[in-house]
Parts: structure tokens; C-alpha cells; sequence
């Protein structure tokens, strides 16, 4: 599920159409899973309740709102996980289509019923286990439309797997960065961007505050109207609680993605994920990898390659995905970009918050009209900041981030 800066994704294809396999997975794994790991808890109400004390594995499979499933009725389901079935394949291991019946929840003929994403952990001991259980943690508690249903789970004997809603679109790299499908045009790049946002937002102002930490793009899933759903909760955290600043874990992430300070010192704040998303809207507006090896110099890295064009409206277009033939609003991509600068800053308390992020790609989407400015004009934003050139934060002025990690292929605390 997680890799530790490994240069490849974890599991790209997690819920996706297309074949795919990880291309230089990096786990920190033992032999052994203990049985008696304990997760921090989370509860998407308001009351406050759960996140303070550490749960069990057995109060978690118990508790939880989706379904335990039978190996073999996973095998049913998805004909033996025979190889036609394989939707992808990555650090975590392999995924397969399969179908269920939508009321019992039983395996139903290929063909007809549900459509699932069957995930199948390789066992490879301790971790791989942690992050499963993470998943099934979270996932079976949170629930909002930008992040991806998990329908059930599979703990029998040696076997462990994870059952979430098929999302026949795949992911955002698949469409951003890989030969075959259809470009995506502006307005898709655009909802993307915003479902994203709101999956996030969602996460960081609970009560109970989640880090994603691991947003990127093959983590960026989309259903068949192009809405993003974020994916893979292994690698989540509870935030900090009372008056600590922050959450001090292993470092572990993707090359690219991960904010400087966290891979410097192991401290993990929202904050972080918001470098990611920057990263991630980079991305979108240049159609480049985060971090592409085929290059030679600056432009093996996208955030040290871009930013010298993002705060000039006059050099944007050289960063501009190509793909889109030119066929994007100036002004608009100029916001974006200067949003994308902000969730870059070297210092995280200078980076917004998901919600004013949030708040003014809606902006940018919605139509011009008294009704829609004041709908919007009670929620955080920061447009005062994003609509004009930046200054103490101008790309002249900005810390060097050369290489965001330090160029080893694992880096572990």
C-alpha cells in the first residue's frame, strides 16, 4: 500500500481500467504481522468520539461498516482471480474486477450486479498488514463523496484483501501521464482539481483531524463523470490533538510529493498534504510527472523546473500541458498557478489551508452572478493573495527547493 519514496506509485491501478505494475517498489516490511497492532481511531461525527485512544485490530475488523468478506467468496467473485480480471498491480499487490449482488453483498456472475475492486495484499508481513488495517480503519469509518467507498475487507487466515467500488475512469495519472486515453480537457482538469480539494478539506477540518499523507495523482480516482475520489488510507494519520503542533512519524511518502520539512524532520502536519496537492495542481497544468527520471537536469524535478514561470502571467504558457492545444483561460490557469505557489511555500505556516484552497478553485469554476458570489463569500479564501501577482512569496524570493528529497531511494526514521 505505502512505499517509502520509492520512485514508483504504490497500487496506480487500485480501482482502474488499465493494466499496470509499480516499477521500483521500496516496502519497509518484516516477516511477521503481530496480531496485536493498535490504530488510532477516527469518527466522522461531531461528538468528539474515538481519535484519543489507540484501537485493537479485533476492535476495528468488528466495529467497522463494511463487510467482512470470505476469501472464497472473493474467489467467486472475481473467477478465481484469474488474469483477465487483473485491473493492476503495485507494492501492495494485485487488484481484480469482480461482481457482487447489490443487496446481499454475495458474489454475483461476471457480468451482472456490482462492479468491485478486489485488492490483494502480497504477504509480506508487518507492514503491508499496518496499512491494511489502516485502510479498513478509516475507510470504514469516513464517508464523503470525494473519497472511495470501501465496501468490505478479507482477514481469513493468510489472506488479506481490501473491497472498494469500482471507479471505471482509473486514475488521474493514468489519464494525465500515459499514452491511449483522451486528453483531458481544462473543465476536467478544473474538477478534478476541486473534488480533490473537497476530499481533503473534508479530512483536515473533521473534529477529528486526518492527515492523508500520501496525495498524488495515482491516488486520484475517477468514476465515470470525471468526479475525483481519493484513495489509499494506508498511510493516514490521526492530526495532532490539544496544543501539539504536529504528529512526529516515519517518514514515508512518494518522491515529489512529500513537503521538505516533513521529509527533514519527520513531523507531519495538514500542512503537508497541502504541499502535495500543490504538487498534484502542477501537474494538472503541465501534464508533467512530479518526478520523471527520462529527463536530464531541472526538469527531472516539476516543482524546481516550474516555478521560475508560475508567478508571471507572461511565461505560464511555457509549463502549459501541450495536450490542451492552447484551449484554457489565461486568467484562470494564472490563479491556478498562483495557488499552486502558495501550497509550495518552504514554509509551511505560509501555505493555506485546504478550505481557502478549496474556496477559490470553486470561485474560478463557478459562474459569474450575484447569487453565486454570495453563496461563496462567507467561506475562507485567500483571492486577495491568488488573483494578484505574488510578492514576499514570488518565485524570486522563495527558498530553493532543489530537490525536495534528498537523493537516496529510501529514507525511513
Amino acid at each position: 500500500m505505502g512505499n517509502c519514496f520509492g520512485s514508483s506509485t504504490k497500487v496506480d491501478a487500485t480501482l482502474s481500467t488499465s493494466s499496470e505494475s509499480s516499477r521500483n517498489p521500496s516496502k519497509i516490511s518484516n516477516k511477521s504481522a503481530p496480531s496485536n497492532i493498535s490504530i488510532s481511531s477516527y469518527s466522522g461525527k461531531s461528538s468528539g468520539e474515538g481519535l484519543s485512544t489507540p484501537r485493537s485490530e479485533a476492535e476495528i475488523l468488528s466495529s467497522s461498516n463494511v463487510k467482512p468478506f470470505l476469501f472464497n467468496e472473493l474467489k467467486s467473485a472475481t473467477r478465481n482471480f484469474r488474469p483477465d480480471s487483473l485491473l493492476g498491480e503495485g507494492g501492495f499487490g494485485y487488484v481484480f474486477k469482480g461482481w457482487i449482488d447489490e443487496t446481499t453483498l454475495n458474489a454475483a456472475k461476471p457480468g451482472s450486479g456490482l462492479v468491485i475492486a478486489v485488492k490483494k495484499l502480497k504477504p509480506e508481513g508487518y507492514q503491508g498488514h499496518k496499512e491494511w488495517l489502516t485502510e479498513v480503519n478509516y475507510l470504514g469509518q469516513l464517508h464523503h463523496p470525494n473519497l472511495v467507498k470501501l465496501v468490505g475487507y478479507c482477514s481469513d487466515g493468510d489472506n488479506r484483501l481490501l473491497v472498494y467500488e469500482f471507479m471505471p475512469k482509473g486514475s488521474l495519472e493514468n489519464h494525465l501521464f500515459r499514452r491511449g486515453p483522451q486528453p483531458l480537457s481544462w473543465a476536467i482538469r478544473m474538477k478534478v482539481a476541486i473534488g480533490a480539494a473537497r476530499g481533503l478539506s473534508f479530512l483536515h477540518e473533521a473534529e477529528e483531524q486526518v492527515i492523508y499523507r500520501d496525495f498524488k495523482a495515482s491516488n486520484i480516482l475517477l468514476d465515470g463523470e470525471f468526479n475525483a475520489k481519493l484513495s489509499d488510507f494506508g498511510l493516514a494519520k490521526a492530526g495532532p490533538t490539544g496544543d501539539r503542533t504536529h504528529v512526529s512519524t516515519r517518514v514515508m511518502g512518494t518522491q515529489g510529493y512529500a513537503a521538505p520539512e516533513y521529509v527533514a524532520t519527520g513531523r507531519l502536519t495538514t500542512k503537508s498534504d497541502v504541499y502535495s496537492f500543490g504538487v498534484v495542481l502542477i501537474e494538472l497544468l503541465s501534464g508533467r510527472r512530479a518526478v520523471d527520471k527520462t529527463k536530464t537536469g531541472v526538469e527531472q524535478n516539476l516543482v524546481d523546473w516550474a516555478i521560475p514561470y508560475m508567478g508571471d502571467k507572461r511565461k505560464l504558457f511555457r509549463i502549459m500541458d501541450t495536450k490542451l492545444e492552447g484551449q484554457y483561460p489565461q486568467k484562470g490557469a494564472y490563479t491556478c498557478a498562483t495557488i499552486a505557489l502558495q501550497c509550495l511555500s518552504h514554509e509551511s505556516k505560509l501555505r493555506p489551508r485546504m478550505a481557502e484552497v478549496l474556496a477559490t478553485l470553486e470561485q474560478l469554476q463557478a459562474p459569474k452572478s450575484s447569487t453565486t458570489h454570495s453563496k461563496v463569500e462567507n467561506r475562507p479564501s485567500f483571492n486577495h493573495v491568488c488573483l494578484s501577482p505574488l510578492k514576499q512569496h514570488s518565485p524570486m524570493n522563495m527558498k530553493p527547493l532543489a530537490s525536495p528529497l534528498p537523493r537516496r531511494s529510501l529514507l525511513v526514521k
